[in-house]
């Protein structure tokens, strides 16, 4: 077992590229991230919040190599996937399955047709190994490094994560998923994702995220880079389930080339601070971007998110849906950015925020910015902020249901935009996760 914690040094970093047998290259690179993330203040955007730094443990690797073969999983690991459900779920509906505990992938298997079809579905460790070419080409191009604190730390010591690469043509009919566990005491998870979905090809990827509860807090600080080339699409759903110790730092980006599709599906229901605001940029005409998202924020929780969509191009469409729930003093905050530039004639974009606040100790903010430098485009936003119903709740407990439940059937109401969009089995783990708030 290899583990690296509490104050990071130049040293460190420089022992996690060692031990992990990275060119030189990107070693040069962690350290120019780790010097820029000693010179960053947090982030002025989101809420305020006070993390200290030196509390965690930046790498941990729980055993050699990585198998194919779930039984060749250690077995306290094995059976935590099992309680989860992604082993049975890999057998009846995925393609792919990538399983991170802590600091690194333990589990990686995709279908041998996806082989044939020369898709490629690793962690990104064995990415930077084996396609050094394809990797350099997308690494850090679309989120720098530099941007902000959290950036500049997962820069510095990222491990794990998912690389998948389409091929152009190459329409994938079953999700690949990937499932992120921190199952230690002030563990920091820093994976990296890069995904290329090829002119024409269409991908769906999925990732779930869990923890324990502990005492002390938990860091997620992940990047994501999705390159949409042109008429591709990709759907990436989301499903954050964090335990209430975990601060949940994520930067999420998609570029979308000419006729593509980017869609973001975002749950967020754990966490102790959740800030994620899934972007596109709509680069080529007749580029679409999506992001429908659910926050659910109880008793201590702030669930900061919402989407970005910057249009670029002339003739791009961005859609915004928000649904956010605040219960027992949880703050469910939307904050979102749509710029259409002033080239990016004839687009349109949508944004439509509602919450719902179960009480008077909860709140709820909308902190759009919405910006439109050309005539020819549109730009609506609607926001709705109401109690439940009590019109509803009567009508419902009259026909013998009882309080509790009749606020819950409401609820899933609420959201049923979002569980639409899930595949059947997420919708019915949702509806799970979400009854344990009633």
């Amino acid at each position: 077992m290899k583990i690296v914690k509490n104050t990071l040094t130049e040293e460190k970093i420089k022992e996690i590229s060692a031990y992990k047998k990275e060119p030189l290259w990107m070693q040069e690179f962690r350290v120019r991230a780790f010097h820029t993330f000693e010179e960053l203040s947090d982030p002025h955007f989101g809420p305020i919040i006070d993390i200290d730094y030196n509390l965690f443990t930046y790498y941990k690797k729980m055993m050699d190599g990585q198998a194919n073969d779930w039984q060749k999983v250690e077995k306290n690991i094995r059976d935590t996937f099992h309680q989860i459900g992604l082993v049975e779920a890999e057998k009846k509906y995925l393609g792919g399955v990538g399983a991170q505990f802590e600091s690194e992938v333990v589990y990686h298997n995709m279908m041998k047709e996806l082989e044939e079809k020369n898709v490629i579905f690793c962690d990104t460790d064995t990415a930077l190994k084996k396609y050094p070419d394809l990797f350099q080409k997308y690494f850090n191009h679309l989120v720098k490094y530099d941007e902000n604190k959290y950036t500049a730390l997962n820069g510095c010591v990222w491990s794990g994560g998912t690389f998948i690469y389409v091929p152009p043509n190459t329409h994938i009919e079953r999700p690949l998923q990937s499932y992120f566990r921190i199952n230690t005491k002030n563990m920091g998870q820093f994976e990296r994702t890069i995904i290329i979905v090829d002119e024409g090809s269409s991908l769906h990827y999925m990732e779930g995220c869990t923890a324990p509860t502990y005492t002390s807090d938990a860091l997620h600080a992940a990047v994501v880079e999705i390159y949409v080339e042109k008429n591709a699409k990709c759907r990436y759903t989301t499903i954050q389930n964090w335990s209430k110790d975990v601060y949940n730092l994520v930067t999420k980006r998609a570029i979308v080339e000419e006729g593509g599709c980017m869609e973001w599906i975002d749950g967020n229901i754990g966490s102790k601070v959740n800030m994620k605001y899934p972007a596109c940029i709509l680069n080529g005409k007749y580029a679409k971007g999506n992001c429908i998202s659910i926050a659910f924020a109880r008793g201590e929780q702030v669930q900061d998110a919402g989407a970005k969509m910057i249009h670029l191009a002339p003739y791009t469409t961005s859609n915004i849906i928000s649904k956010s729930i605040a219960a027992e003093g949880g703050n469910a905050t939307y904050r979102g950015l749509v710029k259409i530039a002033s080239n990016a004639e004839h687009s349109t974009s949508t944004i439509k925020c509602d919450t719902i606040i179960l009480d008077g100790l909860s709140k709820s903010d909308t902190l759009p910015t919405n910006i439109c430098n050309n005539e020819t485009s549109t730009l609506n936003h609607e926001a709705t902020v109401s109690k439940i119903s009590q019109e509803k709740l009567f009508y419902l407990m009259s026909k013998g249901i009882s309080e509790e439940k009749a606020k819950e059937l409401i609820i899933m109401g609420f959201i049923g935009k979002f569980r639409g969009e899930l595949p059947m089995e997420y919708a019915v783990e949702l509806n799970h996760l979400l009854k344990e708030y009633f």
